[in-house]
């Protein structure tokens, strides 16, 4: 189908205004993200409706702990990113051309509502990519009642974001890094374009971020600092995930130490209230605990969730509003 948000130029050129890539993109090529295609001059969506997998997930695995805890959610995902990162966790669907199952946006509205979900996480590889669809299909879920969640690099510009948030209820964004530098050489990208999608998205839906600590190029106490400081002046609730990195794709750095985390954790906590450590099994580690009296809201262990210290939506101990949607 024509995608939305482009230029057309001249010589049968046209210009991708999706995201901060800004692509140019001569007739039979395609932009960075693969999936954007130029076909005589019309800016073609090919992946709309095509999806790399099909998934009932926990809501935790997104990972997002403040949204509906313990629920189940459908997440499928599109082929293809519109970043470039040297350490990708799925380059196996993001960097290179894989099968697709085409599914239209009826169909997984009527999939999630079938599948005891709270409906349907756009994730995996980067779903901003996939937007025509997303503002499709997302609209389909919200007639039935359901919800729509990104997990995303939050590397778009910030008019569709904006026509696309009405339908979002739920996002995590990965804040790579607060280094400039890191976006430009490692992911392709600009951070501050990341930022304004996270400021932007804390006024319209439920945010949760994540960090992947990695050895030697995100992992300094400055680093963790200077994250955790913006996110408070943002929105101190924001829940942090910060998530420990093993070797992956053009990475070999070894995993990142367990000490390395633990300090990273005692940092942001000391300026957020939520800070969780993932890809780390580490007792309490992923538990919710009250801000106001300490008390164990959630506890989590793996994808085991209990809501041990919740009633009526408030701690249990002693009273405090809980920062948790679906409680």
């Amino acid at each position: 189908m024509e995608a939305s948000w482009y230029d057309k130029l001249e010589d049968n050129n046209v210009l991708c205004r999706l995201c901060p890539n800004d692509c140019v993109i001569p007739d039979g090529r395609h932009g960075i993200c693969k999936v954007r295609v130029n076909r005589g001059g019309v800016l073609t969506a090919d992946s709309y409706a095509e999806l790399v997998t099909l998934a009932a997930d926990p809501i935790e695995k997104k990972p997002l702990y403040h949204y509906y805890p313990s629920r189940s959610i459908l997440s499928t995902g599109p082929n293809g990113c519109n970043f470039q990162c040297g350490y990708c966790q799925n380059s196996d669907i993001s960097q290179r051309v894989v099968p697709t199952r085409h599914v239209t946006p009826e169909e997984l509205a009527e999939f999630a509502a079938h599948d005891d979900s709270i409906g349907v996480a756009y994730t995996y590889t980067e779903p901003f990519i996939w937007s025509e669809y997303i503002r499709d299909a997302g609209a389909c879920v919200h007639e039935r009642g359901l919800k729509n969640v990104l997990v995303t690099n939050g590397y778009v510009h910030e008019e569709p974001l904006r026509e696309l948030l009405p339908l979002i209820d739920a996002m995590n964004v990965d804040i790579k890094s607060m280094n400039e530098d890191f976006y430009r050489d490692i992911c392709g990208g600009i951070l501050s374009d990341v930022l304004n999608t996270v400021e932007v998205a804390n006024g319209s839906c439920h945010v949760e971020i994540t960090n992947l600590v990695i050895t030697g190029y995100n992992d300094s106490e400055d680093d963790i600092a200077r994250l955790a400081d913006w996110i408070a002046g943002v929105n101190p609730a924001i829940p942090l995930h910060l998530s420990r990195y093993f070797p992956r794709y053009r990475f070999s750095e070894k995993e990142t130490p367990v000490s390395t985390l633990l300090k990273a954790h005692e940092i942001a906590s000391s300026r957020l209230k939520y800070v969780y450590l993932g890809n780390l099994q580490m007792e309490g580690g992923s538990d919710t605990d009250c801000p106001v009296c300490g008390n164990v809201l959630v506890s989590r262990s793996h994808y085991s969730v209990q809501l041990s210290g919740i009633r009526d939506s408030v701690c249990s101990s002693c009273g405090a509003k809980v920062d948790i949607v679906g409680v």
